[in-house]
């Protein structure tokens, strides 16, 4: 597995290398406290964004994240960021997670096919196996998202995470192996092909 910084860009999304000059721009849409209400933390200030984006960078450095900046195609507006994150390249895994977007942009057709980039990327070219996504056991939505996707639910990590409110989640985890991305490819490009008001 060869993890380097990639621009991925579809129809309606970009995804950019995360970088510290995409800080005001994360401002911008990403400090209400909503988008973080399913997250172990919480980002309210300029100060905890910009920590929020050097920590998703140490751990490029580190070689566990490949991070992102997430671009409106019809915009240009910087409106979210998604992530690489627990890379295993022994394994042949990754999780995509981390994700958020601005509320405007969502359910829209942008976080379905950030999904089938980063999830082509990670099958075609990463060469994986396994790609693992998780979420809060409480949010119903990104679970019918990941299921809508094609993502199979496989378990509940109870007890997993002390998040900012002191509120004790548990974590439930999802996938995708090798085995199953062609038929999970031809899900999400027929999905994208159809008309925008017809798409969950």
């Amino acid at each position: 597995m060869e993890i380097k910084p990639v621009v991925l860009e579809g129809t309606y999304v970009r995804l950019e290398p995360l970088t510290l000059d995409h800080i005001p721009d994360l401002c911008e849409v990403g400090l209400d406290p909503e988008l973080w209400r399913w997250t172990p933390f919480l980002y309210r200030t300029p100060s905890e964004m910009r920590n929020y984006v050097q920590i998703a960078l140490q751990a490029q450095e580190q070689g566990t994240a490949l991070p992102f900046a997430t671009v409106e195609r019809s915009s240009g507006l910087v409106i979210g960021s998604t992530r690489f994150g627990s890379i295993d390249r022994e394994q042949l895994g990754v999780e995509i997670g981390w994700t958020w977007i601005a509320q405007q942009c969502q359910k829209t057709p942008i976080n379905t096919e950030a999904k089938y980039l980063m999830l082509k990327h990670a099958f075609e070219t990463f060469g994986c196996i396994r790609v693992q996504f998780k979420t809060d056991s409480l949010n119903t939505r990104s679970r019918a998202a990941l299921l809508r996707i094609g993502a199979r639910e496989e378990g509940v990590f109870r007890n997993h995470i002390i998040t900012y409110s002191g509120r004790i989640r548990h974590t439930v985890y999802f996938s995708i192996i090798n085995s199953e991305w062609p038929q999970v490819k031809a899900h999400l490009e027929e999905k994208l092909q159809r008309p925008f008001e017809q798409r969950a």
